[in-house]
């Protein structure tokens, strides 16, 4: 059972006193900030009066997205076509060390709120541009949702089986190692623009990140003018490495990429003698008769339940371990101790009770904050617009539905 815990509105956390002001959609964005926010940043979420993508999300009427990757976060909204609403983005700015927007490249200069002039009114700001394929480049101006750079990046045509057609991820990956990228790359320019007072812009293309990801695919190709081919759960690089099928239909991940630990395999299957097999004495003649030992590897565990599988070869010091899904994580002792998941208050959710993922990455010192779930539209619209214009100029703009009230 997952630990529970609620929000602290005082909470604070290692970044308390960094304003970021998020101008982007759907996930890399979103997942950048969300970050931010778990270690205490007051991540500002400016949406248009239809609210981010993420809230049309839903399972059975609920923002499951929307809730997981925008907790601790603060919302705005405003008319973003109103000129009005531009020169609100630019005051918002001006009280900013982060600025981050996903718009296609073009949209956000010809909505007045160039890299130049926000960096004019602000010379320290920090601006993260999350776009498929890049500020520059023939493709600047193509749509880029991740599906597409996950086919272009050289994944999908690795991914599946060698008979079948190349798999795209059954996630959100281009869109996840670009968050998580990005957070990276905004702590290195808030610590230079903290050390020179000089702000840069930070030109995140979805494309990039989960293409470094797949190196050393030119250098493979460039010394061997052959394309990797797709082998399913097996590694073109170590042998063995695959998935098993136990006798009762649960699933096992197995990988002995080590010589000691491929003989410490075969010896626990009783199979000591193929450690001298000329098929298998080496790294390199078990990748070329992968199959003949994943058929001897298959035989041995599919005469066992799951249970003993993960038990034999955990007393042998082999690693494995079960393949599991989303049931199977829900009420597993590894994922609630290490509180993986945790249990949040939610009014929406059937057992009033949220899961949701943990702190990741986690910190001994400053371990991350639950100081508030994901905002209802415009939520926080007086708490942040009335400093930041007074009170009369807010209620001109209220007036005006420039600001928008929930």
């Amino acid at each position: 059972m997952p630990h529970r815990r609620d929000f602290d509105p005082d909470a604070t956390g290692a970044l308390q006193g960094l304003r970021v002001v998020d101008l982007s959609r759907l996930v890399a964005g979103n997942l950048l900030t969300k970050v931010l926010a778990d270690h205490g940043a007051e991540v500002i979420k400016v949406e248009p009066p239809e609210g981010d993508t993420l809230r049309a999300w839903r399972t059975q009427g609920i923002s499951l997205d929307w809730k997981t990757l925008s907790r601790n976060k603060l919302s705005v909204c405003l008319a973003l076509r109103d000129p009005a609403a531009v020169e609100v983005v630019k005051q918002l700015a001006a009280t900013a060390a982060l600025f981050v927007e996903s718009f296609r490249p073009g949209v956000l200069e010809a909505m007045g709120l160039a890299p130049a002039v926000l960096l004019e009114i602000n010379p320290r700001l920090v601006i993260t541009r999350v776009s498929g394929w890049g500020q520059d480049g023939p493709y600047r101006h193509k749509p880029g949702f991740g599906t597409l750079v996950e086919g272009y990046s050289g994944f999908a045509a690795v991914n599946g089986f060698a008979d079948r057609e190349p798999v795209l991820p059954p996630m959100y990956m281009a869109d996840g190692y670009a968050g998580l990228y990005g957070a990276a790359a905004a702590m290195i320019a808030l610590r230079h623009a903290e050390a020179t007072g000089q702000g840069q812009v930070i030109d995140l293309a979805l494309f990039d990140p989960i293409h470094v990801m797949m190196e050393p695919q030119h250098a493979k190709w460039q010394l061997t003018h052959k394309l990797k081919p797709r082998t399913g759960s097996r590694s073109t690089n170590a042998v063995p490495r695959n998935a098993y099928r136990t006798r009762d239909g649960g699933w096992v991940c197995l990988s002995a990429s080590t010589q000691g630990m491929t003989e410490k395999l075969l010896r626990s299957m009783g199979r000591e003698e193929l450690i001298a097999d000329p098929r298998f004495r080496t790294n390199a003649d078990r990748v070329r008769h992968a199959e003949a030992l994943d058929c001897i590897i298959a035989d041995y565990i599919s005469a066992l339940t799951l249970e003993e599988t993960l038990a034999h070869f955990d007393r042998a010091g082999v690693t494995i371990g079960p393949i599991m899904d989303a049931e199977m994580l829900s009420r597993d002792r590894y994922v609630a101790e290490r509180e993986a998941v945790i249990e949040v208050p939610d009014a929406e959710m059937p057992s009033g009770w949220f899961p949701m993922h943990g702190m990741v990455p986690r910190l001994s010192g400053t371990p991350g904050i639950l100081a508030r779930p994901a905002p209802r539209l415009g939520e926080h619209n007086e708490a942040i617009l009335a400093p930041v214009l007074g009170e009369m100029e807010l209620a001109r703009l209220r007036s005006a539905r420039v600001v928008q009230d929930p």
